[in-house]
Protein backbone atom coordinates (compact mmCIF):
# COMPACT_ATOMS: atom_id res chain seq x y z
CA UNK A 1 0.00 0.00 0.00
CA UNK A 2 1.17 3.38 -0.88
CA UNK A 3 1.54 5.99 1.61
CA UNK A 4 2.83 8.85 -0.46
CA UNK A 5 5.84 11.64 0.23
CA UNK A 6 5.09 11.50 3.97
CA UNK A 7 6.23 7.99 4.86
CA UNK A 8 9.67 8.53 3.60
CA UNK A 9 10.39 11.36 6.18
CA UNK A 10 8.35 9.08 8.90
CA UNK A 11 11.36 6.41 8.23
CA UNK A 12 14.34 8.53 9.98
CA UNK A 13 11.39 9.02 13.12
CA UNK A 14 10.79 5.33 12.97
CA UNK A 15 14.40 4.37 13.32
CA UNK A 16 14.48 6.74 16.13
CA UNK A 17 11.47 5.35 18.03
CA UNK A 18 13.21 2.07 17.39
CA UNK A 19 15.30 2.66 20.94
CA UNK A 20 12.26 3.16 22.74
CA UNK A 21 9.66 0.74 24.27
CA UNK A 22 6.53 -0.24 22.41
CA UNK A 23 2.76 1.84 22.04
CA UNK A 24 -0.75 0.50 22.22
CA UNK A 25 -3.45 2.76 19.74
CA UNK A 26 -6.72 1.66 20.46
CA UNK A 27 -10.16 3.95 19.78
CA UNK A 28 -13.48 4.54 21.48
CA UNK A 29 -12.80 4.11 25.21
CA UNK A 30 -16.39 2.14 25.37
CA UNK A 31 -15.51 -0.34 22.38
CA UNK A 32 -11.73 -0.41 23.80
CA UNK A 33 -11.25 0.23 27.62
CA UNK A 34 -11.68 -3.05 29.32
CA UNK A 35 -10.41 -4.82 26.63
CA UNK A 36 -6.91 -2.96 26.36
CA UNK A 37 -7.06 -0.31 28.76
CA UNK A 38 -8.71 0.13 32.55
CA UNK A 39 -11.62 2.62 32.49
CA UNK A 40 -10.76 6.12 31.93
CA UNK A 41 -9.31 7.73 34.76
CA UNK A 42 -8.54 10.96 33.35
CA UNK A 43 -8.91 13.12 30.04
CA UNK A 44 -7.57 16.41 28.53
CA UNK A 45 -7.51 18.15 25.11
CA UNK A 46 -4.84 19.38 23.67
CA UNK A 47 -4.70 21.55 20.91
CA UNK A 48 -1.86 21.23 18.10
CA UNK A 49 0.32 23.48 16.75
CA UNK A 50 -0.44 22.40 13.20
CA UNK A 51 -3.37 21.09 11.13
CA UNK A 52 -3.78 17.89 9.54
CA UNK A 53 -1.58 17.00 6.73
CA UNK A 54 -4.08 16.66 3.28
CA UNK A 55 -1.97 13.49 2.64
CA UNK A 56 -2.03 11.79 5.87
CA UNK A 57 -4.76 9.10 5.63
CA UNK A 58 -5.57 5.64 7.04
CA UNK A 59 -2.78 3.82 5.29
CA UNK A 60 -0.15 7.21 6.81
CA UNK A 61 -1.24 5.47 10.56
CA UNK A 62 -1.46 2.38 9.85
CA UNK A 63 1.47 2.35 8.19
CA UNK A 64 3.46 4.61 11.01
CA UNK A 65 2.24 1.87 13.77
CA UNK A 66 3.30 -1.09 11.77
CA UNK A 67 6.87 0.41 11.29
CA UNK A 68 7.18 1.25 14.85
CA UNK A 69 6.08 -2.26 16.46
CA UNK A 70 8.45 -3.47 13.46
CA UNK A 71 11.04 -2.07 15.14
CA UNK A 72 10.52 -2.59 18.52
CA UNK A 73 9.92 -6.38 17.04
CA UNK A 74 13.76 -6.17 16.21
CA UNK A 75 14.78 -5.47 19.94
CA UNK A 76 16.94 -8.29 21.68
CA UNK A 77 14.60 -7.45 24.87
CA UNK A 78 10.48 -7.02 25.02
CA UNK A 79 8.84 -4.03 24.72
CA UNK A 80 8.25 -2.00 27.25
CA UNK A 81 4.73 -1.19 25.83
CA UNK A 82 2.61 -1.61 22.81
CA UNK A 83 1.31 0.81 20.43
CA UNK A 84 -1.85 0.90 18.31
CA UNK A 85 -4.19 2.90 15.53
CA UNK A 86 -8.11 2.02 16.10
CA UNK A 87 -11.24 3.44 14.71
CA UNK A 88 -12.74 3.26 11.64
CA UNK A 89 -10.13 5.87 10.09
CA UNK A 90 -6.96 4.34 12.75
CA UNK A 91 -7.41 7.71 14.13
CA UNK A 92 -6.88 7.05 17.89
CA UNK A 93 -3.80 6.01 18.79
CA UNK A 94 -3.55 4.14 22.36
CA UNK A 95 -0.21 3.48 24.04
CA UNK A 96 -0.41 0.74 26.80
CA UNK A 97 2.51 -0.12 28.92
CA UNK A 98 3.62 -3.84 28.82
CA UNK A 99 5.85 -6.06 31.64
CA UNK A 100 6.99 -4.96 34.71
CA UNK A 101 9.29 -1.79 33.36
CA UNK A 102 6.24 -0.06 31.50
CA UNK A 103 5.17 3.23 32.92
CA UNK A 104 3.42 2.78 36.51
CA UNK A 105 1.51 6.04 36.82
CA UNK A 106 0.67 8.96 34.32
CA UNK A 107 3.65 10.89 35.47
CA UNK A 108 5.54 8.02 34.36
CA UNK A 109 3.43 8.13 31.05
CA UNK A 110 3.67 11.78 30.97
CA UNK A 111 7.39 11.49 31.07
CA UNK A 112 7.37 8.97 28.19
CA UNK A 113 5.41 11.53 26.05
CA UNK A 114 8.53 13.56 26.57
CA UNK A 115 10.55 11.43 26.00
CA UNK A 116 8.94 10.42 22.30
CA UNK A 117 8.85 14.21 21.49
CA UNK A 118 12.69 14.58 22.11
CA UNK A 119 12.71 11.92 19.44
CA UNK A 120 10.03 13.02 17.25
CA UNK A 121 12.23 16.51 17.24
CA UNK A 122 14.90 14.65 15.39
CA UNK A 123 12.68 13.72 12.25
CA UNK A 124 12.54 15.05 9.31
CA UNK A 125 9.52 15.48 9.01
CA UNK A 126 9.41 18.56 11.75
CA UNK A 127 12.69 19.34 10.67
CA UNK A 128 11.57 20.34 7.16
CA UNK A 129 8.52 22.41 8.48
CA UNK A 130 11.45 23.91 10.65
CA UNK A 131 9.55 23.24 13.95
CA UNK A 132 11.17 20.97 15.54
CA UNK A 133 11.82 23.31 18.24
CA UNK A 134 8.38 23.87 18.96
CA UNK A 135 6.18 20.66 18.11
CA UNK A 136 5.61 17.64 20.45
CA UNK A 137 4.87 14.20 19.87
CA UNK A 138 1.28 15.16 20.75
CA UNK A 139 1.45 17.73 17.51
CA UNK A 140 3.32 14.91 15.38
CA UNK A 141 0.25 12.48 15.59
CA UNK A 142 -2.12 15.40 15.45
CA UNK A 143 -0.27 15.85 11.56
CA UNK A 144 -0.55 12.68 10.57
CA UNK A 145 -4.11 12.86 10.96
CA UNK A 146 -4.47 11.07 15.18
CA UNK A 147 -7.95 12.76 16.76
CA UNK A 148 -6.95 10.55 20.64
CA UNK A 149 -4.33 9.26 22.33
CA UNK A 150 -5.37 6.90 25.10
CA UNK A 151 -1.74 6.40 27.22
CA UNK A 152 -2.45 3.50 30.26
CA UNK A 153 -0.03 1.56 32.64
CA UNK A 154 -2.53 -1.54 31.78
CA UNK A 155 -3.23 -2.15 35.10
CA UNK A 156 -4.59 0.91 37.25
CA UNK A 157 -5.19 4.02 35.05
CA UNK A 158 -5.62 5.06 31.48
CA UNK A 159 -5.39 8.85 30.31
CA UNK A 160 -7.12 10.38 26.88
CA UNK A 161 -6.12 12.91 25.61
CA UNK A 162 -8.74 14.83 22.60
CA UNK A 163 -5.90 16.00 20.06
CA UNK A 164 -7.37 19.00 18.59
Amino acid sequence: MRVGGLFGPLAALLLCLAALPVWAQAGDDSRHAGYYYPPLSSTEAYTARGSVLPQATRETRLAFVTGLTQQQMTRPYPPNFAIFAKGEDAEKMIIVAMGDQGFRGLFQARALLAQLTAVARTSQLLRDFAVEDLFTFLDLIRLLGYSQLTISDGETFAHQIELK
